[in-house]
Parts: structure tokens; C-alpha cells; sequence
């Protein structure tokens, strides 16, 4: 929404029933509506007497009319999402959901077989201001003929967590009934307000038999942005015992509970549970009920305008099968017919290790040889100050004795209590090492498992490291939210990778092509942000090199891996630990640590794999 409209609402009132009256107003004038008998739109209308409200209708009109060329019921809809506020939507995770992906679902659940359209009941449980509902509603009336009124009353049911979410829906679909000429006093809707984790429709309804169809768009909260009644209410889903769920989880298992014999559920949601850790019970789940699913795949492509996130489109039936059907978009496009699937048996996935989706066949087959990567090989994060800024730096001048950190002012710091420091995330391009080498002041004693610094003995060895110190020490207190307990007030956040190793094998976090990969056997040289290989030989680390080099193992991250924007991949231990790590000959260990030519490599691993890319 525009910049211009969100300030104008932003400062004209915090309550919710004044900027809907606003929005409301401005729809049904600018849409030159005919308003008679419906009682909740007139209560939501402002009136045509001169007044300060009218004023500012007439305002907010204007602005309107300059920024959307035409104010119909999509931009309506994009409006409510739009005005709810930031904590609200942190906490209930609502967000606007484009068209083509509504009349997507919806059309594709109309298709489902062994119901009458013209009697089914369809659902959204977390409905936010009803944007599925609305495009459902358009459809049935399309396809049946029947009025508004009965479409509302008999085959429409919603609920959400936020009253006014629920008020917005009646107005939403109410706007919709009028402007097709349908002005009754007053609709009949089975729109709730609840808290979708523990409602129960059968308290609601007699003989409630579950929804024909159920579709929406699933709140986006993370696990740490839940509060602590969602966090109690979660756990009542056996979906969510693994991990930390984000909300999204539970709602497939809400979802298919709550769908009638052979019903359809249709989402849009984030494609993390394929490989997450919390979602290992929903992969459990799903393959314990063997419920019949398909996924359609948007991979890094981003659907939502306002939120970087990574999505499918998951359809579910009631209907035991023994496969997943999974199409992976590349343009944003969607699969016509179910020919254009992928077959997936459920005995050849994996709940525990992760559901290897995307060219299934090569992946197991990549995972099936040797010993995986995370048996074979130990893995570390690099240190972790808590406040990078404080402790690592590039010195803007030295002399015989001093490193100088410039951090406000220019300090001096003792070269004794510096460490050479390698950031391993700047791997994911070709890097000169010594450009990008730092030093990290280091308050901690030579053992092989460093303890930090007596506070006298560094006062005294390192004083003017420790007058920095001191100056930063306000800034020091703060991590953790001020909660945190160190070995000493001046030591890193965390303990991890302060210890010496000789052999490490540098490598990023993320990356969008084939990484560098540094070895050094300095055991003194600390590293950040990226992560290592660590404790093994020297022939180890440079045949291991070689792997993770390869075109192979890239193509087996970009296909399992848990994708970033921009086309980024997590190189994480989750995501590596079960690539497939051959038993290789002597013969073969010494071909390729001593063969340059990397296509001669590649050519040899995916010979040795039996694959061909």
C-alpha cells in the first residue's frame, strides 16, 4: 500500500472500528454504491452531513484517488492487512495473500471429486479479514447461482484470534454481496472469534461432520515471537513436539482434523518443514496417516510482497495414499493437472533426517553411499562475542608493540592480547586472505581450552586493553538483554571454538554458488560467523575439500538445502550432515587431492556417485 495512505491512517485513529468506518466509507462512495437496508455497513458509514469526520473522508478519498487507479474489493482487502498493527501482526502472524495464489487453491479444491459444491462447507481457521473466503464465496456463487445470503449462512465458515480481524471479514463479504446488487438487512455469517489452538467447532455446531474444504494462508510466527499462552497451547498438538515450532505447524494437524471424510485442505506456508527440525512430527505425522499431499514448491521465489519468506502451496486430502505428489515451480507458475508431478513413496523419505523432495531418486542415492558427512566429519560456529564490534577489528595503523582500534576513538591495543581472526562467511566469494584477515582481542589465557583472564593479571599485562575494555564495558553488560553470565564481565558471549585445533577447514554459512574453502593448520587462528571443519588430518581435510568443491555436492545443497533471498543456500550441519561420504581407495584419495582440474574432479565424483548432472 502506498506510503501516503499508510501515514494518513497511521495518525488518524488507534481504534480499529474508526479506521475501518474510514476505509469502509471510502470504499462504498468511491465505488458509487447503493447503500439501503445492510444495518452493518450503515453502522460502518459515515455520514453525508457536514462534519470533521466527513472532512477527513473526503481527505482520505482524495488520496485514494491519487495513488490506486481503481479502489476495488483486491485493493480492499490488501487495505485491512495492511492497517493491522506491527505487535499484532508479530503476534498473529497475518498477512496479505496475492489473488492468483487464492483463486489457485480455491479452484483446485473446487475440483475435488465425491461432494456437491452447492452443499459443501469451506473453512479458513485463521482467517485474518477473510481474503480466501471472499474468493471462495465469488466461486460458489459462480458456480451454483446461489445468493450471498445463503452462500454466508450455509457454506462459509471462518476464525480468527482478533475481533476486529473477524469484524473486517463481515464487512469484507457484506461489501462483496452489495456490490453485486445484494442489500439485505442483515447477512447470517459463521465467523468466529477464537484462538484456533483450542477451539473446538463442535461446541459450536450439532453434529458438526468436519469441512468439505478448509484453505488459507497459516500465521507466520516463529517459535520465539510466540507468547506464553500459544507456547502451552501449541503442545496440545502432537505436530509440535519436535523443536520449536512456529505456528504454522499445528494448523496442518487443526486443518486435517477437522476436514470432513474424503475433504481437501489447501494452504499457502512456508516449505521449512520439509527439512526442519521442528517439523520432523509433522513429517511423522503425515506419514503415520499416510494423508494424501501435494506440494507445489516456490523454492526462493517470493510470493509476499511484505515478508521475505520461503513457501508451497500444500494441498491435503483425507484419503490414505502411499506417496507425496511435489511439483517445484521455477517461475512462479502452477502445475494444470497432476500428471505434472513428481511421484514421491513415503517408505523412500525420511521423517527423522528430512524429507528429500526435489529429484528424490538422486538424492537418496547421493545420501545411500558411504558414511554420511555428519558421522564422518566434526563441525563447529566460530566464536561468539556478542558484540563483534568491541572485540574484532582491522587495525588502522600498528608499531613495534601497539595494534590501533579505531572504535570512536583511537586505542591502542597490546599486540599480546591479539589473535589473527578470519570471518569464514566472506568464503562464499573468492578471497584473498590476508585482505580480509582481522585481529580479535582476545581476554583469554594460551591453553589449549582457554579460561579467561584473571582481571588483575590483564590490568596489569595489558593495561591499555583493559582501559578499553573498561570504556566499553556499559556497552558489554547489555548482551543478552543485560542477562547474561560470563566467566568474567570482559569474556565472550558464548565459550564455542575458543579452543586450539591445528587442521581447520573454513567454510560459510550461506552461499549463492560454489564457496571457497580455506585450510590452514594455524592453530592460533580463530574465526567468526562462517563455520569448520575441525580434528582431522591434514590428507583428511584436503580430500574432504575436494568434495565440498565439487559441482555434486552443490547441486545437493541447492536441492535439499534450506533456501535465503537472493538464490542463497544454508551450508548448516543440518542441511550437510547426510550427503554421502564414499569409502575411497588409497588410489583414489591421492588422484584427488593432487588433480587440479576441477571439471576431471567433477567428472570422477559423479562417476564415483553413479550420477549424471
Amino acid at each position: 500500500m502506498n506510503r501516503e495512505i499508510h501515514q494518513y491512517l497511521k495518525f488518524y485513529s488507534p481504534l480499529p472500528k474508526e479506521v475501518d468506518k474510514l476505509i469502509v466509507s471510502a470504499f462504498i462512495e468511491i465505488n458509487n454504491l447503493n447503500l439501503i437496508n445492510n444495518k452493518l455497513l450503515k453502522e460502518y458509514s459515515i455520514s453525508k452531513r457536514r462534519s470533521q469526520k466527513r472532512d477527513n473522508l473526503l481527505k482520505f478519498i482524495d488520496i485514494i484517488k491519487n495513488v490506486v487507479q481503481n479502489f476495488n474489493i483486491e485493493k480492499l482487502i490488501e487495505l485491512f492487512e495492511f492497517v493491522i498493527s506491527p505487535s499484532d501482526r508479530i503476534v498473529n502472524g497475518a498477512i496479505y495473500t496475492p489473488s492468483e495464489i487464492r483463486e489457485y487453491i480455491v479452484a483446485q479444491a473446487f475440483q475435488k471429486e465425491n461432494y456437491r459444491i452447492d452443499h459443501c462447507k469451506i473453512a479458513d481457521i485463521a482467517c485474518g479479514c477473510s481474503g480466501f473466503l471472499y474468493t471462495a464465496a465469488k466461486e460458489l456463487k459462480r458456480r451454483t447461482g446461489s445468493s450471498y445470503s445463503h452462500i454466508f449462512q450455509h457454506q462459509i465458515f471462518g476464525l480468527d484470534i482478533q475481533e476486529y480481524s473477524v469484524n473486517r471479514s463481515k464487512l469484507l463479504l457484506s461489501l462483496l454481496a452489495l456490490s453485486e446488487g445484494e442489500d439485505v438487512e442483515e447477512f447470517h455469517f459463521n465467523i468466529h472469534t477464537g484462538d484456533a489452538l483450542i477451539f473446538n467447532w463442535n461446541n459450536i455446531y450439532d453434529n458438526f461432520q468436519g469441512f468439505e474444504i478448509i484453505v488459507g494462508n497459516p500465521p507466520y510466527v516463529s517459535a520465539r515471537n510466540l507468547e506464553v499462552e500459544a507456547k502451552e497451547n501449541i503442545k496440545n498438538w502432537s505436530v509440535s513436539t519436535s523443536g520449536n515450532p512456529d505456528l504454522y505447524i499445528p494448523f496442518f494437524q487443526i486443518g486435517y482434523e477437522n476436514l470432513a471424510e474424503n475433504g481437501i485442505l489447501g494452504y499457502i506456508t512456508m516449505n521449512t518443514f520439509f527439512k526442519s527440525l521442528n517439523g520432523r512430527a509433522l513429517r511423522s505425522y503425515f506419514e503415520e496417516n499416510r494423508a494424501t499431499i501435494r506440494i507445489v514448491d516456490f523454492g526462493t521465489l517470493q510470493i509476499f510482497k511484505s515478508k521475505s519468506t520461503y513457501t508451497c502451496i500444500c494441498f491435503l486430502e483425507k484419503v490414505e495414499q502411499n506417496y507425496i505428489e511435489y511439483y517445484k515451480s521455477t517461475d512462479k507458475e502452477f502445475p494444470t493437472n497432476r500428471n505434472q508431478y513428481s511421484r514421491i513413496n513415503y517408505k523412500n523419505l525420511d521423517a527423522k533426517k528430512g524429507w528429500n523432495l526435489n529429484n528424490n531418486e538422486i538424492i537418496s542415492r547421493l545420501e545411500a553411499i558411504g558414511r554420511p558427512f555428519g558421522e564422518r566429519y566434526k563441525t563447529r560456529h566460530g566464536i561468539a562475542t556478542l558484540k563483534n564490534d568491541i572485540y574484532i577489528f582491522k587495525p588502522v595503523a600498528e608499531d613495534e608493540d601497539f595494534f590501533y582500534l579505531q572504535n570512536g576513538n583511537l586505542y591502542p591495543i597490546e599486540k599480546g592480547i591479539c589473535k589473527d581472526i578470519l570471518n569464514s562467511n566472506k568464503l562464499s566469494r573468492n578471497i584473498d586472505f590476508d585482505a580480509v584477515r582481522e585481529k580479535v582481542l582476545f581476554p583469554y589465557n594460551d591453553d589449549i581450552k582457554p579460561k579467561a583472564l584473571d582481571e588483575e593479571f590483564l590490568s596489569n599485562q595489558f593495561p591499555m586493553a583493559f582501559e578499553y575494555l573498561q570504556r566499553k564495558r556499559a556497552i558489554l553488560s547489555e548482551r543478552d538483554k543485560g542477562k547474561g553470565k560470563y566467566e568474567k564481565w570482559f569474556a565472550f558471549g558464548r565459550t564455542q571454538s575458543l579452543e586450539k585445533v591445528a587442521n581447520k577447514l573454513f567454510f560459510p554459512k550461506f552461499s549463492d554458488r560454489i564457496p571457497s574453502y580455506l585450510i590452514s593448520n594455524d592453530d592460533d587462528l580463530l574465526f567468526y560467523n562462517g563455520q569448520a571443519i575441525v580434528g582431522h588430518s591434514e590428507e583428511e581435510m584436503l580430500l574432504v575439500k575436494k568434495i565440498l568443491e565439487s559441482r555434486l555436492f552443490w547441486y545437493y545443497i541447492k536441492t535439499t538445502s534450506k533456501p535465503y533471498s537472493s538464490d542463497y543456500y544454508s551450508l548448516n550441519g543440518t542441511y550437510i550432515k547426510n550427503f554421502g561420504i564414499p569409502e575411497f581407495t588409497n588410489n583414489d584419495i591421492d588422484f584427488l587431492i593432487n588433480e587440479s582440474n576441477q571439471d576431471i574432479i567433477d567428472a570422477f565424483l559423479e562417476d564415483y556417485y553413479n550420477i549424471r548432472l
